[in-house]
């Protein structure tokens, strides 16, 4: 049974991680509590302690709008952060995988990102997790980056909580349409990542459900699912939403690497968003 570390255990994504792996490992999860990604010596040193056989670094900086005005933090969690995490698990001679964002692309393309595409973040969130993936990239470590997009969990506040909060008290709800990307339920992501850290691929990878949907149409869904479909939803541009941080126009990820290294594919993302709405 191998022993997996999971840092970032807490967070949307980490608690599903850590549940999706147990059954099938030994899984240690830690957070900031328990020690601070950017003090490299307190990393290494926990690391070591632990002594796994892998890594999934879930920790990072996560609040888009807010690295706008926190760009030195954002960074140092995010960057230098996860080169930490990564050379200590080089140090105990254990493999990476670790998390980041489609926010590393500026969205200007008309097809699904791949893996090799250019990357050019349009805000300080996407530039601190591109910084990571080269930290992780340099730090010795066998490693894979795996790339997500619209992270939704039932740990944390997020799209479709916001959704539903708001059709409590509003007859019309306002929402961007000018912008795609695939609604990624964090139990399956945390799937997904249990059968990857199984495997010994390398590089970089994209995972998300499968299938697109503007945040309008992800609104529609959401309603449905949770048969508050009287509420009504109209389509507007990113302009009527000015925000600190740049948005990118697609978000869209290349899933063929992921479905040759898994043997299968994600499921649709109305599939996963109806079972989570369900579950609340």
């Amino acid at each position: 049974m191998k022993r997996i570390l999971v840092t970032g255990a807490l967070g949307m994504l980490g608690t599903e991680v850590v549940d999706a792996l147990r059954a099938n490992a030994d899984v240690v999860g830690v957070d900031i509590s328990d020690f601070d990604v950017t003090d490299a010596e307190a990393t290494a040193a926990a690391i070591a302690e632990v002594g796994p056989d892998a890594v999934v670094n879930c920790a990072a900086y996560t609040n888009v709008d807010g690295a706008e005005s926190a760009p030195d933090l954002a960074l140092a969690v995010n960057g230098p952060g996860a080169g930490n995490v990564a050379r200590g698990a080089a140090r105990a001679g254990a493999r990476v995988l670790h998390m980041s964002t489609d926010y590393v692309f500026d969205g200007t393309k008309n097809e699904p990102y791949l893996e090799d595409d250019r990357t050019a973040p349009l805000n300080v969130y996407g530039e601190s997790k591109l910084a990571g993936e080269r930290e992780v990239g340099e730090s010795g470590a066998a490693h894979l980056i795996v790339r997500t997009s619209w992270l939704y969990g039932h740990a944390g506040k997020n799209f479709v909580e916001t959704i539903l909060a708001l059709s409590e008290t509003e007859e019309t709800l306002r929402i961007v349409v000018d912008q795609a990307g695939a609604p990624t339920n964090a139990r399956d992501l945390a799937l997904i990542i249990k059968d990857l850290v199984r495997g010994d691929a390398t590089g970089i990878v994209h995972a998300t459900n499968s299938g697109s949907s503007t945040w309008f149409g992800f609104a529609r869904a959401i309603l449905e699912a949770a048969g508050r479909g009287n509420v009504n939803v109209l389509p507007v541009g990113s302009d009527a939403f000015p925000r600190p941080a740049r948005r990118p126009a697609n978000s869209l990820l290349d899933l063929r690497r992921l479905a040759s290294l898994l043997g299968w594919e994600p499921r649709p993302w109305r599939e996963a968003l109806v079972e989570y709405v369900s579950e609340r």
